[in-house]
């Protein structure tokens, strides 16, 4: 799985936080996402998947690889 963020159409809800915490934070001066693992381990991929599924601002695409 290969994670992408789109900054730019991020609102800051944290939803992708609290889904995957290992996978994805936020930026202390406006709550962005910051991505913190591009490639997650399968044992995370079912979390990755959740945080992508709420995420209000569809920032967050998933590919296979």
């Amino acid at each position: 799985m290969l994670v992408r963020i789109d900054q730019d159409k991020c609102c800051g809800a944290g939803h992708c936080v609290l889904a995957a915490p290992e996978v994805f934070d936020q930026r202390d001066e406006d709550g962005i996402v910051v991505l913190l693992d591009a490639r997650p381990p399968a044992d995370l991929h079912q979390a990755v998947q959740d945080a992508a599924a709420v995420c209000p601002a569809a920032a967050i695409t998933l590919e296979t690889v």
